[in-house]
């Protein structure tokens, strides 16, 4: 096995520690400065799964691997900083939304007009859910879903929003059982949005793999 994969995940695991940390002190005017938990443990090892299972995976060049990775980065800043303060910042939503875009005619796993339909049709899908289920999506999902699309495609970004769907709905389940949280009380859906992408990239055959 490659050492290269290893050291990837090594570090990812070391960034997702930092996120959850970053997510407790920034932005500032919703910081709750907790202490290290559970929670920057159980992300450091997502993030270091995460990111080693892409590395292993990618049929791609080296260098469209390392943009799936980068996108990767700011993916676990924004599950950081959405489970701690319940927003998705566009000081990192932005920087995800242009390298996706820039992305688009160069990634050799998914063809451009594929690329396209999978950010539409996932804007598209998620506002009209997010009008029948008032409350339980907010704006800086319909952002995040977009460029998840464009680094998905189509059809395979909606294999992302079920498995999210799946993850979100058994949460929820889970935290009303155990009553952590109410009828009424907001779940954050974007971390469900990255898990279901993450999961699309380490089990869809289709993922990762030259098209073009």
């Amino acid at each position: 096995m490659s050492v290269v994969p290893i050291v990837i995940g090594a570090v990812f695991a070391v960034g997702g520690a930092a996120a959850e940390r970053i997510a407790s002190v920034w932005p500032p005017d919703e910081a709750s400065r907790r202490p290290p938990g559970v929670r920057m443990v159980l992300l450091a090892a997502a993030s270091g799964f995460a990111a080693w299972g892409i590395s292993v995976r990618s049929g791609l060049p080296w260098w469209a691997t390392a943009v799936y990775l980068v996108l990767l980065a700011l993916l676990v800043l924004l599950t950081a900083t959405d489970l701690e303060q319940r927003r998705l910042p566009h000081l990192v939503l932005d920087p995800l939304i242009v390298v996706s875009a820039i992305f688009v005619p160069f990634n050799p796993a998914v063809a451009p007009l594929d690329a396209l339909i999978g950010g539409g049709a996932a804007v598209a899908f998620l506002g009209a859910l997010a009008l029948l289920v008032r409350g339980g999506l907010a704006v800086g999902d319909l952002y995040l879903v977009g460029p998840i699309g464009l680094m998905l495609g189509w059809p395979i970004i909606f294999s992302a929003l079920f498995g999210a769907a799946f993850l979100a709905a058994g949460a929820s389940l889970a935290l009303l059982v155990s009553r952590r949280v109410g009828m009424r009380s907001y779940i954050p859906f974007g971390p469900f949005l990255v898990a279901g992408t993450v999961l699309v990239l380490l089990l869809d055959d289709r993922a990762l793999q030259v098209v073009r």
